[in-house]
């Protein structure tokens, strides 16, 4: 894990060498502290204009076991072929000149409003990276929960917790996601040939047509912010759903779904936790009721670590973080999937 850390790009890592000018990087850092998951996310420029284009492989040769004077008959592995999108976010800023020249310090007064804009586009992007469904949503792109969305005993990895606490067809079901980032696993992608990460468009001093409704015009400063982004399920068994009642887990500790040991079975769903980087995903209700079950249990397989002067929880050794995206609002299915695994052609 560690060394994939090291040696395979982050958001961050890859937008330092793509603006020299630091602009960038700055925004970067702003994401990846308002939004952790972005600290996790391996990043690969994609092969096409519009996204990513993956071979996978569906099939494997089957040998024989010949005989003396017996033949073996030739076979072959098979594969297919899988695209996934890249959509575009953007968002304009506009603070009105007089304004913003009034405390005396216009370009941090341009950067306190830029601000908001940041952390929107980070919350927009953290909710479609776990709910888009480009099937519903033809402009964004297909996140984990369409992909992930059959409760049938961990077929296609999703699993349901069982008995009275297994999600039901309310909205009141959510989720725990243990990903396994890598580029050969789970990554994000932009588009071939283009700039990776949030890019921002210092428009200037603008005049603003009718801003009144009645003809009237503005001078402003215009910032104009723009991030072309997608996610590539390129190993669809780097990843793994906990579905469970969210009502019945908030309710009470004692007959509330087991998080411990339904998180340990998605450890095992994982072919090989050393070639990705693994982290487990819940929103805030989520992680507080795992920190009490823990407690009262005589295994304890929670502990805190300091990782890149952050504070961590780990369990098992997988870092656990949040990520507010996830709803205690889910029904049983996220919607119509556009590519169903385990993958079926």
């Amino acid at each position: 894990m560690t060394t994939l850390a090291a040696t395979h790009p982050t958001l961050l890592d890859v937008t330092r060498r793509l603006d020299p000018d630091g602009k960038i990087d700055m925004v970067a850092e702003i994401l990846a502290q308002t939004n952790p998951i972005l600290e996790d996310m391996v990043w690969v420029e994609g092969n096409l204009p519009t996204g990513h284009r993956s071979t996978v492989r569906t099939g494997l040769p089957a040998p024989t076991w010949r005989k003396l004077y017996g033949g073996v008959q030739p076979t072959k592995s098979t594969t297919a072929q899988v695209t996934d999108s890249c959509g575009m976010l953007e968002a304009y800023a506009e603070v009105d000149k007089a304004l913003a020249d009034l405390n005396g310090n216009t370009a941090a007064f341009r950067m306190s409003e830029d601000k908001a804009f940041i952390e929107g586009m980070s919350q927009e992007f953290a909710q479609t990276l776990i709910y888009g469904n480009e099937g519903t949503e033809p402009e964004a792109f297909t996140g984990f929960s369409p992909r992930y969305k059959d409760i049938s005993d961990g077929q296609g990895n999703v699993i349901s917790s069982g008995g009275a606490s297994a999600p039901d067809g309310a909205a009141e079901n959510s989720s725990i996601w243990l990903i396994g980032w890598g580029p050969d696993t789970i990554h994000g992608i932009y588009p071939k040939g283009s700039q990776a990460g949030l890019s921002i468009s210092d428009k200037g001093q603008v005049t603003i047509e009718n801003i009144d409704g009645a003809g009237g015009r503005m001078e402003a400063y215009r910032t104009h912010y723009r991030w072309d982004c997608g996610l590539c399920v390129r190993d669809w068994r780097y990843a793994v759903r906990i579905a469970f009642d969210a009502e019945d887990l908030l309710a009470t500790l004692a007959s509330g779904p087991n998080l411990i040991d339904l998180m340990v079975q998605a450890e095992e769903m994982i072919p090989n936790l050393a070639g990705c980087r693994p982290v487990f995903y819940a929103n805030r209700a989520t992680l507080s009721m795992l920190r009490r079950q823990i407690i009262t249990k005589a295994s304890y397989n929670l502990s805190f670590e300091t990782v890149g002067g952050k504070h961590v929880t780990m369990f098992d050794g997988i870092p656990v973080k949040r990520c507010d995206a996830i709803l205690n609002t889910e029904g049983t299915t996220a919607g119509n999937s556009v590519v169903a695994y385990p993958l079926t052609l």
